[in-house]
């Protein structure tokens, strides 16, 4: 008996330290992590100068603390909101994001970055692609 509840014990504790390594329990990503995740790929990408790369940190700034806050405002009503007018909503703010980003680079600048670099940014499904169940949601919303 004592042996099977030491391997319980140490059974939780590994699964807690894997599911920490990985980025604990679905923490959001703070606003200024967000901007500079894409101010430094804005950077490195299209090597901005300071006074663009200056305006694009307090746009995205902006918009991400609105968005927070009419995430939480949505989210205090108790019970989960309306699926489609959350998601009306915040493809309000990513057409915000994409607006501000659009008005610091060229036009071919900005279908790099629509094409290539932004969805390389978005969080893979399960495992990520080739992982196990990775590239799931990308081929179901394909087909």
């Amino acid at each position: 008996m004592k042996k099977l509840l030491l391997v319980l014990i140490i059974g939780t504790l590994f699964s807690i330290g894997a599911v920490s390594a990985q980025g604990g329990f679905g923490q959001r990503v703070t606003m200024e992590e967000r901007v500079k995740r894409i101010t430094s790929k804005l950077d490195s990408a299209f090597k901005l100068d300071t006074q663009r790369l200056s305006a694009v940190d307090t746009a995205l700034k902006v918009l991400f603390k609105a968005q927070d806050a009419k995430r939480q405002e949505m989210m205090s009503g108790g019970g989960m909101p309306d699926r489609e007018l959350m998601m009306a909503e915040m493809k309000k703010f990513s057409d915000a994001q994409d607006a501000i980003i659009e008005a610091v680079l060229s036009k071919e600048e900005f279908g790099i970055w629509k094409e290539k670099i932004q969805p390389s940014m978005r969080p893979r499904g399960m495992g990520g692609p080739g992982g196990p169940g990775g590239g799931q949601f990308r081929e179901r919303n394909n087909q």
